[in-house]
């Protein structure tokens, strides 16, 4: 993936994991509460590959 596709991913996600964290925090019981765990973790793995990039150039 390019970089600029990565940062749309990036963003995306990093909208989702706010929403599902607002309703969390609201008070609401999330679809898939192991949901916002894999957001995270997606969040942290586009970061290390872009870093990773980052580094090689």
């Amino acid at each position: 993936m390019s970089v600029e596709n990565l940062n749309k991913k990036l963003s995306e996600h990093r909208l989702e994991l706010a929403k599902q964290k607002g309703k969390s925090y609201m008070g609401i019981v999330p679809d898939n509460p192991g949901n916002i765990r894999k957001m995270r973790k997606d969040v942290a793995r586009i970061l290390t590959v872009l870093k990773s990039r980052e580094k090689s150039l």
